[in-house]
């Protein structure tokens, strides 16, 4: 419970204020200051068509007291015109430096590139997808740049990672259909149909992982026809697919023998392994190409984390795939950006809550508050705090992201009247729901 009211409930939204808290342990003391900016910048990923916030999205967080930036034609690969985010009340803005330069918080889909690091600045908080472990050269410019990076991969509630989900849903579906074309002779496959015909043999697919993305690949490769077999480590999650899959998925405990034993039968293997916030681990190796079937077909969904196979590495949506070993790889890194229209409203879906609350609240109390978000926290101001990062790059600085947010001085803005629940509920660790319309959006995640 709190020591001491907050603040008497005045009307301050109305003169364009917000309260700050300053917290000292359960001691919480405030002052004022203006609502931020909010910077929605154009996708520079080759063939990237998904944007950070969708028209709705963005007059929600209006609503809730912020402005925002949009850069101009960044929602129009999602099916969205400039003139649906100003009737939302945006302002649309030329380019990507007139967002980076005015914005507090940047609401992105994929990594900054290279172009834009320099328009990162110190303390403007960065939320997106950043998949670190894939890429020294970003890590290093987002901890050069001490600008505070919440990676959606590593959000973390009961056991999930409910902004890698709808993302992981719809990769694991690209993943066999995709798969399924590349298995075409006219595309350099081996000419398999994957669910056969009668009198034919159906195709086999093997899939390396039994979370999100792997689940949802058996269940498109078996709602095709095909014989596939899903592999995991965790017996538990293996006896619950055991349980809800068709009879056309198998099971097995994954382990080298028995991936090396299963790899000469695979027309299609997915790559689904994910070690939240760390690279993934190697389980296909240069060696065991040899023994797989000309035409084969590989799909590795966990490039963007340095990939499961030892020959994957990056590819774009403009040249999907490369040859090594009579062995076709598929490793776009950005997969769900092929349907962006989909893609984007599934992903605004998730990261809205989360989105506003580092906005009504600052990224430091958000964080300190909300252990989900705490969790997706990486790099803040020039030092790791996330353990998967540190133990991918341990020559950086590091400090333990509690230790971290304890030192925090939390000068971070509270949006209106509602944020002032948000520490009267009797508890630091949870918060009263930010408004979306006219009702309150949990930030609870379904299990996938």
């Amino acid at each position: 419970m709190l020591r001491k009211a907050i603040v008497p409930l005045v009307p301050v939204a109305a003169r364009g204020m917000a309260p700050i808290l300053r917290r000292r342990g359960s001691a919480v003391a405030t002052h004022f200051r203006r609502d931020i900016t909010v910077g929605v910048p154009k996708e520079i990923k080759a063939m990237e068509s998904r944007v950070g916030m969708t028209p709705a999205s963005t007059k929600d967080m209006i609503n809730n007291g912020h402005r925002v930036l949009v850069e101009r034609g960044a929602g129009e690969g999602s099916g969205f015109r400039d003139e649906d985010y100003v009737r939302s009340g945006c302002e649309v803005v030329p380019n990507a430096a007139a967002v980076y330069s005015a914005s507090d918080m940047i609401v992105k889909v994929k990594e900054p590139l290279r172009s834009e690091y320099e328009l990162i600045r110190e303390n403007q908080t960065v939320f997106t997808y950043f998949h670190f472990a894939s890429s020294p050269e970003l890590t290093d410019a987002m901890i050069k740049s001490k600008a505070v990076c919440i990676a959606y991969e590593t959000v973390a509630k009961n056991g999930q990672l409910p902004l890698l989900v709808p993302m992981s849903e719809i990769a694991g579906r690209m993943a066999i259909q995709c798969g399924a074309k590349f298995l075409e002779k006219p595309m350099g496959g081996r000419g398999v149909l994957l669910g056969g015909v009668p009198g034919v043999t159906k195709g086999q697919v093997l899939v390396l992982g039994g979370g999100i993305v792997g689940t949802e690949a058996a269940k498109m490769a078996a709602g095709l026809g095909a014989q596939v077999t899903i592999m995991d480590v965790n017996l538990e999650r293996l006896r619950y697919l055991d349980t809800v899959m068709p009879a056309n998925v198998c099971t097995r405990f994954s382990s080298p023998a028995n991936i090396e034993e299963l790899l000469p039968h695979a027309d299609l293997v997915v790559g689904a392994v994910l070690l939240p916030g760390m690279r993934a681990p190697l389980l296909v190796r240069r060696e065991h190409l040899s023994t797989m079937k000309a035409g084969a077909v590989i799909t590795d969904v966990a490039v963007d984390q340095g990939g499961c196979i030892e020959t994957c590495k990056p590819t774009t949506h403009e040249a999907p795939t490369f040859t090594v070993d009579g062995v076709v790889h598929y490793c776009v890194a950005n997969m769900p950006g092929a349907v962006p229209f989909s893609s984007t409203q599934a992903l605004n879906n998730a990261t809205l809550p989360y989105a506003l609350h580092l906005a009504n609240l600052g990224w430091a109390n958000a964080c300190s508050i909300h252990a989900d978000l705490r969790q997706g926290l990486n790099i803040a101001k020039g030092t790791v705090v996330h353990p998967g990062v540190h133990a991918d790059y341990p020559l950086y600085p590091f400090t333990d992201v509690d230790k971290f947010l304890a030192q925090e001085d939390f000068h971070t803005p509270l949006n209106g009247l509602s944020a002032l629940s948000t520490f009267a509920n009797g508890s630091d660790r949870h918060s009263s729901a930010p408004t979306v319309g006219a009702r309150a959006f949990s930030t609870s995640a379904k299990p996938a």
